[in-house]
């Protein structure tokens, strides 16, 4: 049974699940606060993938034996929860197995985009947009000849719906926006843009790195035609990503990787592409990480999505408090009260964030510093970084306490 909505997460549990955090640096306790790069892995995951290698670990689909019968069994289950995991009623041709976020992007870039994109049509993205989605979706329209339009965002680090409705017309074609902000913070109105683009005929891309790992996402009640994420920042292993798109466009398109296993059949001349999702997933494709993935997505359903969001937002909002009661931090992003996801970005007036997380570091305590993969977002808002703090299940208040000390013992140190 799930945790439910108002039910507080047993944080003290589940740090249990995860010997990582019992680390010690130089005699102090890791505090681990970089989750929107990493999360950690907790046993049942990590004896999934031993498991896996111990007792199943053969090729998908290409042998008649036990051991490979039994292993495409469970990569292709494991299609099939990660697709219940976001509410694709489609199952597993809706689900495709990918390295990461990035790859995702960029299969749909290829694979639909440079066969469907011309000089008259427009890609719409944000001002907030990593990298993934950025300079993917620039380097696509170079080739094709289309043109890359950015949503503007506002200081208090919303979007500009306004704007959005103004930019997004007939002569757009694709929509890429972030979920939610690896810098900001921001929870985009994903839902309302996929319907401003929906009514101009053009397909959204949701960029769900930041949201399908820390809040419950529905991609059929958002609308998304096509939604990635990356399964190590849901507790998942590193070297896997999903792309989910709605079975129509899937077929539609062509495959952006030729090879092994996405072929039905091949001649001296030509080549027939196998069913959904195979045709995207060439050569011998993520198993253990998918099957991990799966164990991932059960581990999440049994802590409750609801309860992980307010967890989250309740730590960023308890760090954010903390922080502007120091006089001399700037916070990015959403101001207190506004949910956010669960991260902040901030800057120590008188430390470079390079330097503060270095120091940081000394007292074993774990921070992101530099632009995050949004250098555009970090010349738009004048600064050349930030710090960021960003939180998972495991992380406490105390966590958030011990952060604020050890900014003071930098503050001390530049003074």
């Amino acid at each position: 049974m799930g945790q439910t909505d108002i039910d507080p997460l047993d944080v003290e549990a589940i740090r249990a699940e995860y010997p990582i955090l019992q680390r010690e640096f130089g005699g102090e306790q890791l505090v681990y606060l970089d989750n929107a790069a990493t999360t950690q892995t907790p046993e049942r995951v990590v004896e999934t993938i031993a498991d896996y290698y111990r007792t199943t670990n053969a090729n998908v689909h290409r042998g008649l034996h036990q051991l490979s019968q039994e292993a495409s069994v469970a990569y292709e289950e494991a299609h099939d929860r990660v697709a219940e995991f976001i509410g694709a009623s489609g199952g597993r041709e809706e689900i495709v197995f990918t390295k990461n976020t990035t790859e995702s992007e960029n299969l749909v870039a290829y694979a639909w985009g440079l066969n469907e994109l011309g000089p008259e049509d427009e890609v719409v993205l944000t001002e907030m947009e990593h990298h993934a989605s950025l300079v993917t979706w620039q380097q696509i329209c170079k080739k094709t000849g289309a043109t890359c339009r950015y949503i503007e965002v506002e200081d208090d680090g919303s979007l500009n719906m306004d704007h959005a409705r103004e930019l997004i017309g007939d002569d757009t074609a694709m929509v890429s926006v972030v979920h939610v902000s690896n810098t900001l913070g921001t929870v985009n109105p994903v839902s309302e843009l996929a319907d401003i683009a929906h009514d101009h005929g053009a397909y959204i891309f949701v960029d769900g790195a930041q949201s399908v790992p820390n809040r419950p996402v529905d991609v059929e009640a958002i609308d998304a035609d096509f939604l990635a994420f990356s399964g190590h920042k849901m507790a998942g292993p590193t070297g896997i990503g999903v792309l989910y798109g709605k079975k129509h466009i899937l077929e539609e398109m062509e495959p952006y990787l030729y090879g092994g296993e996405m072929i039905k059949k091949v001649t001296f001349e030509e080549s027939k592409w196998n069913d959904l999702p195979w045709k995207f997933e060439a050569g011998t494709p993520v198993i253990c990480q998918g099957i991990a993935l799966a164990e991932a997505c059960d581990y999440l359903d049994d802590i409750g999505m609801d309860a992980v969001r307010r967890h989250e937002n309740e730590l960023a909002q308890y760090a954010i408090e903390q922080l502007e009661g120091e006089g001399d931090i700037d916070i990015l992003g959403p101001p207190a009260g506004v949910e956010r996801g669960g991260l902040v970005s901030f800057n120590l007036q008188s430390v470079h964030a390079h330097d503060l997380s270095s120091i940081l570091n000394d007292s074993a305590v774990a921070i992101r510093a530099g632009d995050h993969c949004t250098q555009p977002l970090h010349d738009k808002l004048g600064i050349s970084a930030s710090a960021r703090a960003s939180f998972y299940v495991y992380n406490t208040k105390e966590e958030v306490d011990k952060l604020v000390e050890a900014i003071d013992d930098a503050r001390q140190l530049f003074a």
